[in-house]
């Protein structure tokens, strides 16, 4: 069965991911520093491909609402850990941080993922930047930001609180694009909901892992 076809392994609840991360377990000679927002399609990859040597340690998903906090959060991180393994390496892209990160992780010696950010990389970065052009009215989630709509997009924005002011956020957008890893009927009719939530038409466009798994099948093979 191709990773990314069927629903991951069971990974942390999306609201630990959200506020609290994971902690490494300190099983394996790789770690991998992510997004918590990446923790079910990583596991999910290390379990379909055997690559039991790889290590995990999420930083807590909601510093994407803060981007300038992190690449010191990713350098406290390798600078923690880095001892105790082979080799580390960086699961985020960009991310907001206009190229900061990417200098912290020179500076560190340690890679990360390319491109801008994960939706980038889900639907693959050359991809993606060829519907960038046609697409700047569009915005997107993926399987983690569909479960956690709410608490990235809904609550951060008052819109619980002030619904009105849901025109004033989305009036420039046309569509939302749901890039589905997993085959999830529940996911896309979650993402479906979402999009009448914005007043937004809907997209379904099923990447499954993209450059993500290319990048960990380049590491976990090295």
């Amino acid at each position: 069965m191709a990773p990314g076809e069927t629903s991951a392994p069971r990974a942390p609840d999306p609201e630990r991911l959200t506020h609290e991360g994971l902690a490494p377990a300190r099983a394996g000679r790789v770690l991998l520093i992510a997004c918590g927002a990446l923790a079910r399609e990583i596991l999910a990859l290390r379990a379909a491909n055997g690559w039991t040597h790889l290590d995990l340690h999420c930083l807590p998903a909601i510093l994407h609402n803060t981007p300038e906090r992190l690449p010191e959060a990713v350098r406290a991180a390798v600078t923690r850990h880095r001892d105790a393994y082979e080799a580390v390496h960086v699961v985020y892209a960009d991310c907001g941080t206009g190229g900061r990160l990417a200098a912290v992780c020179a500076e560190l010696g340690v890679e990360m993922v390319r491109g801008p950010h994960c939706y980038a990389f889900f639907e693959g970065t050359e991809t993606f930047a060829a519907r960038a052009e046609d697409e700047f009215t569009a915005f997107y989630l993926t399987d983690f930001l569909v479960r956690q709509f709410d608490a990235f997009v809904w609550r951060p924005l008052g819109l619980d609180r002030h619904p009105e002011l849901r025109d004033a956020y989305f009036g420039h957008y046309e569509k939302l694009v749901y890039q589905a890893q997993t085959d999830d009927p529940a996911l896309t009719a979650q993402a479906r909901e979402c999009a009448a939530r914005l007043g937004l038409a809907f997209e379904r466009r099923f990447t499954g892992y993209g450059d993500l798994a290319v990048t960990l099948r380049d590491w976990a093979t090295r």
